[in-house]
C-alpha cells in the first residue's frame, strides 16, 4: 500500500473514531431519566408531572421503576395515571412537619411510586405521568431520585445531584424546577384554582420553548462537532497528499 492512501486511511479511521465518540457522548446525554416539564412554578396547583425512562441496555428490558418523591418538601394530592402492561404501587410518609392548606392540615403524603410488570425493551422509553393536588412553595427545585431495574439484575440509580460549578453527574436525579408565581396570581394560589389551573396552562408555552431550545443547543453542539472531525479528516488528507507529491518530486 503506498505511503499516501496509509496515511488517508490512518486519517478516516481517525475521523470515525472521534465521530463515534460524539456520537456515543449524545447517546448518554439523552439516556437520562428526565421529568417533564423542567419548570413549574412554587405553588402550582393541579398539574402534571411526566416521569421519562429510556431503555439504556442493548440486551435488556426496564421491567420496574422506582420514583422517590422528596417528604421535606413534599408534593401534595398526588395520583398516579393508569398507564397499560404497568402496576403502579403507591407509598405515603408521615410528614415531620405537617403542611396547612385551605383545605386543613396535611400530615402524609406520597414518598415512593413503584411501577413493575410492563417492558421498556431497546431504543424505547415510556412516560409514567403524575397528576399533583399542589405543588411547594418553600424550595426552588425538587429532586426526584429514581432506580431502574433491568431484567437482567442490574439497577441503574438516578440520585446524584448536580451541584453549581461541577461537571454533571453521570447518574443525575430528574430535577424539578420551581419558579416565581406569575405576576397577577394570588399568594394564595386562589386565582390558579379558579381559573383551572390557568399558571399551568400560561406557562406550559415558555417550558415548551425551554425544551426547545435545549434540544436546538444540543444539535447545533453535535453539528459543530460533526464539522470539527469533518475538517480534520479533510487537514489530513490534503497533508497526505501534499507529502505525496513532494516525495514525487524529490
Amino acid at each position: 500500500m503506498s505511503p499516501i492512501r496509509t496515511t488517508l486511511r490512518r486519517a478516516g479511521i481517525v475521523a470515525a473514531l472521534t465521530t463515534a465518540g460524539v456520537l456515543a457522548a449524545a447517546g448518554a446525554a439523552f439516556a437520562h431519566v428526565t421529568v417533564h416539564p423542567e419548570t413549574y412554578a412554587k405553588g402550582a396547583t393541579d398539574g402534571v408531572l411526566t416521569f421519562r425512562v429510556p431503555n439504556e441496555e442493548d440486551t435488556a428490558s426496564t421491567t420496574k421503576v422506582q420514583v422517590f418523591l422528596p417528604t421535606d418538601h413534599p408534593v401534595l394530592g398526588v395520583l398516579v395515571t393508569p398507564q397499560e402492561g404497568w402496576t403502579a404501587q403507591v407509598t405515603t410518609t408521615k410528614l415531620k412537619t405537617p403542611v396547612k392548606t385551605d383545605d386543613g392540615t396535611i400530615t402524609e403524603a406520597v414518598s415512593e411510586i413503584t411501577w413493575t410488570g410492563g417492558r421498556i425493551r431497546h431504543g424505547q422509553y415510556q412516560d409514567f405521568n403524575v397528576a399533583f393536588g399542589q405543588l411547594p412553595d418553600d424550595t426552588d427545585q425538587l429532586s426526584f431520585k429514581t432506580l431502574q431495574t433491568y431484567s437482567d439484575g442490574n439497577v441503574v440509580r438516578w440520585i446524584e445531584e448536580e451541584k453549581k460549578g461541577a461537571e454533571e453527574p453521570e447518574n443525575p436525579a430528574p430535577v424539578l424546577t420551581l419558579t416565581a408565581e406569575n405576576a397577577g396570581t394570588g399568594s394564595d394560589g386562589a386565582s390558579d384554582s379558579a381559573s383551572g389551573s390557568s399558571s399551568s396552562s400560561s406557562s406550559a408555552p415558555a417550558v415548551a420553548a425551554d425544551s426547545t431550545s435545549s434540544s436546538d443547543s444540543t444539535a447545533r453542539g453535535l453539528g459543530i462537532a460533526g464539522l470539527v472531525v469533518g475538517v480534520l479528516g479533510l487537514a489530513a488528507a490534503g497533508y497526505a497528499l501534499a507529502r505525496g507529491r513532494g516525495s514525487r518530486s524529490e
